[in-house]
């Protein structure tokens, strides 16, 4: 019997249908998930990821391994809630840990360019077009995102329809709220250094 395999299910040539799905090699999914997935960050947020990877590895992993110490010296650990909160916090102190790992490690720095196009990193000053309110926004990835400080991700339906605009080009953009029409007054370079 003829086989595929596809993502985790293996099924039988006799019940798979080319128009429900795409037949992968195994060569191919393995190098798709060998591929690690790139971190756009500004040099800025970078910096302030290597400092809270320093500070969590130096001080707070110090800092949860006495107070560990301390709730195993009271004695009964079952019905301890030091203990219990010291490994929890320990638990996300070395997930966090990981986690700066690894997208510091795949990290790849938006280069800032002088250009009439939108691109990574790139500020930009836009109107809704039905409310006439203007709003400025920074272009960033997704692990630096933050709409309440303008940063919005590249991934995001607004980043996505900004990127390759210029400046008086108008982008309609599909959100929950129903479509919303943007106009691109003006392009800078990134504000972050």
């Amino acid at each position: 019997m003829n086989t595929i395999i596809l993502r985790s299910r293996t099924i039988s040539k006799d019940n798979f249908k080319k128009d429900n799905f795409k037949i992968v090699s195994c060569e191919e999914r393995s190098r798709h998930m060998a591929e690690p997935q790139r971190t756009y960050v500004t040099q800025e947020f970078l910096e302030k990821m290597k400092e809270e990877l320093t500070q969590l590895k130096t001080r707070k992993r110090a800092e949860v391994a006495q107070r560990l110490k301390e709730a195993i010296a009271m004695g009964d650990l079952s019905e301890n809630s030091e203990y219990d909160d010291a490994k929890n916090e320990q638990s996300f102190v070395e997930g966090r840990i990981l986690e700066l790992e690894s997208q510091i490690r795949t990290a790849v720095v938006i280069q800032t360019t002088k250009s009439n196009h939108v691109a990574m990193a790139s500020t930009v000053r836009i109107r809704d077009e039905k409310t006439n309110e203007e709003e400025t926004v920074t272009i960033v990835g997704s692990t630096e995102a933050d709409p309440f400080e303008g940063k919005i991700s590249n991934d995001s339906p607004v980043g996505r329809a900004l990127l390759g605009t210029k400046a008086g080009d108008e982008v309609e953009v599909d959100t929950p709220a129903g479509v919303i029409k943007y106009k691109v007054l003006e392009i800078s370079g990134s504000t972050n250094k």
